[in-house]
Parts: C-alpha cells; sequence; structure tokens
C-alpha cells in the first residue's frame, strides 16, 4: 500500500512537545534532590564570552556578516543567561578577553566558542546539554556566513554505536531516522530545480544525510527495534518552483534534521550517543547556512539550531 505523504511541518509539533517533556523532567529531579550546588555554574564563561562577542561585534556594524554574529550571539547569551539565572549558582570571575575589533578576529572566536561548547555537552543535565549543543551548531554556522569568519571545521564523521547506548533513545533515535529519510527525499526533489553548479553542494549533503541514515538504520537494529522506514512522499511547506524556493526547501528539511538530533541531545546521558548526536546537529546547522543565503533568508544563520524559534 502506497504511504500517505506526510507534511513535514509537523516535526514543529514534536518538537515542542519534546522539549517541553525534556525540560519538565527536568526540573522535578532538581527540586526534589535537596542538595545545593555551590560550584560555580559551568555555563558562566560561556555566558561571558557570548555577552562580550555580542558587544564587539555590534561596534563594528548593526548589518551585513558582522550583524549576523551580533545578533546570534546575543540571542545565545540571552538563552544561557536565563539558564544561568534559573540556577543561581555562586559567581565568579568569567570576564573573557576583549571582543574582536575587526571581522576577521571572529574566526578564531567562534571557533573557540564552538569548542568550549563542545566540551561541555557530555557532562550536562539533558536540557542544559541541549542548549549547549545548540550554542555549538550555531557557532559552528556563522562561520559559514562569510569567508572572513571561516569556513569552520566541518562535524566530525558519524559512525554507528553500540545498541546498548541507544537503548534509552530509540524513540529519539528514530525521530532522527525519519529526519533523515525526509531530508534524503528533499535533496532528491530540488535536484531538477537547481542549476549545475549546485552538484557538489547536493552531493556532498546527500552523502552524508546517507551515512547517518545508515548509522542510525544500524543502531536502531542493534537495539531490537524496528528502524522507521522512509515514506512514499513527503509535502514541502511551500511549492518548489525555482531555485530560491529549491533553496528555501533544503533549508528547511536541514533544520528539521537539526532539531531531530538536537532532542537526541537531550534524551540520552550516554556520552558517546550525545557526541553523535552533537556533531550531527553541527553538521545540518553548517550545511543549512549557505542554503538559506541562497534562498534569501534572514538571518542566514541560525543563532541556536534545534531550538524551538
Amino acid at each position: 500500500m502506497t504511504a500517505r505523504p506526510t507534511n513535514l511541518s509537523r516535526r514543529a509539533v514534536l518538537r515542542l512537545g519534546a522539549l517541553g517533556g525534556a525540560v519538565a523532567a527536568a526540573l522535578p529531579l532538581a527540586a526534589c534532590s535537596g542538595a545545593k550546588d555551590d560550584s560555580p555554574d559551568p555555563l558562566a564563561a560561556l555566558l561571558a564570552m557570548a555577552e562580550a562577542d555580542a558587544a564587539a561585534a555590534r561596534k563594528l556594524a548593526a548589518d551585513g556578516p558582522a550583524g549576523q554574529v551580533a545578533d546570534a550571539r546575543a540571542a545565545q547569551a540571552a538563552a544561557l543567561k536565563a539558564e544561568v539565572d534559573r540556577l543561581n549558582r555562586p559567581k565568579k570571575d568569567t570576564a573573557p578577553a576583549p571582543g574582536p575589533t575587526s571581522l576577521g578576529g571572529f574566526k578564531d572566536r567562534l571557533a573557540a566558542a564552538r569548542q568550549q561548547a563542545e566540551s561541555l555537552v557530555p557532562t550536562l543535565p539533558a536540557y542544559r546539554a541541549g542548549l549547549v549543543a545548540a550554542v555549538a551548531a550555531g557557532c559552528a554556522g556563522l562561520q559559514r556566513v562569510s569567508p572572513e569568519l571561516g569556513p569552520g571545521a566541518d562535524a566530525k564523521a558519524v559512525s554507528a554505536l553500540p545498541g546498548s547506548a541507544a537503548k534509552d533513545a530509540v524513540d529519539s533515535l528514530q525521530k532522527a531516522l525519519a529526519a533523515e529519510h525526509a531530508s534524503l527525499w528533499v535533496y532528491g526533489l530540488v535536484t531538477a530545480f537547481l542549476p549545475g553548479d549546485f552538484g557538489e553542494a547536493l552531493k556532498a549533503g546527500r552523502a552524508e544525510h546517507t551515512a547517518r541514515r545508515d548509522a542510525l538504520t544500524q543502531m536502531i537494529s542493534a537495539a531490537s527495534a524496528t528502524p522507521v522506514a522512509p515514506e512514499a512522499a513527503y509535502v514541502p511547506p511551500k511549492p518548489v518552483t525555482d531555485t530560491a524556493s529549491a533553496a528555501a526547501l533544503v533549508a528547511s528539511a536541514e533544520a528539521d534534521t537539526s532539531a531531530a538530533w538536537q532532542a537526541v541531545v537531550t534524551h540520552t546521558d550516554d556520552a558517546g550517543l550525545r557526541g553523535m548526536a552533537l556533531q550531527a546537529l553541527i553538521a545540518a546547522a553548517r550545511r543549512g547556512t549557505p542554503w538559506r543565503q541562497e534562498a534569501g533568508a534572514k538571518p542566514t544563520a541560525v543563532a541556536l539550531p534545534g531550538q524551538p524559534a
């Protein structure tokens, strides 16, 4: 029987539901533990750097690449501050080095912020891990806005993990697999609407999505579950008629993929699985930036990939 086409926008509902559950689950644990943590907040240094970057970029320009850095880093700082203020742990001197005085100076700065965020993800509670993973992916995506900012390092290669690592996150892995299936379908659809000079980007995107699809299929099977199958067709949010609309659809698919992988980060305590999901989230964010740029989307880079807008 032919599968019924599925509207890609339904994932937005799933994302909100998954995030709400993760936050709700995290709060009672903290409240019931009765133990007060007097150590400095590990997010404080990440927050201080984001605030300094936003201020420095704003001095350079209100628009263009510098303006995008300022807006994105300000959004990251606001999200981090809300979480730091929520726990209200002891403060310490976390003043970072002064922000860059030129756009090119943000190349190393964004790379450092990404590295700092990546190193924290395996050690944090679920909700915080998801937020910090989004910050890492946002910095990685920003580096593709302008040659002066990057291009930045690509995400690490994907590899399947043992089934035992996946058992606590099968549902979120199934959603990630569904997103990978949909993305591969999108990459196939848009080929007819994009000129030949997009060939390398399409080839690279399909290769990455195929590798992650295959790894997910192997992991879910190893966890004694049946991997979700691709649907026969998917309904794009908007008709695809030209280069801009094709690029917008690919960007939308990468955003859905980002959300699915960010949910994996928040649904497992396994460091290996979190690391794999983090790299997949970073990869989707980095692929999404040039497609958003081609589609004329504003901003070009998403500040917190995978997080609800």
